[in-house]
């Protein structure tokens, strides 16, 4: 089993996110953490892209919801990238995280949504 490795970058003032492999109770309230730690207060948000994950249990949807919850206290946006194809598309969608954070289905798309704020 391959834990997800995450890649941390900036577009402008967005903090961009790629998680890629799996996202379990074994990692996914560390990539919260780091997740949370790596967006500075004067950010205006993450766009998270999880295209690259291929296994995401109730503990990694929990993780969205979390972050979600953490970057509204802060003021800050959360966009997430779950591309139609992508492995955890469907898990994603009926669990309501694709309507509850709103899903995205591309990173430039999700940027665009951040420059028009």
């Amino acid at each position: 089993m391959k834990l997800a490795d995450l890649e941390v970058s900036k577009d402008g003032d967005v903090v961009l996110a790629r998680i890629v492999g799996e996202v379990d109770m074994s990692n996914a309230d560390e990539l919260r953490a780091a997740l949370v730690a790596a967006i500075p207060a004067e950010a205006p948000g993450i766009v998270l892209d999880l295209s690259g994950v291929d296994y995401l249990d109730s503990a990694g949807i929990r993780m969205i919801y979390h972050l979600s919850e953490s970057l509204q206290v802060r003021r800050q946006m959360l966009q997430i990238v779950i591309p139609d194809g992508s492995m955890v598309a469907d898990v994603l969608r009926l669990a309501g995280v694709a309507d509850y954070v709103g899903a995205i289905e591309t990173v430039d798309e999700a940027l665009a949504r951040f420059r028009a704020h």
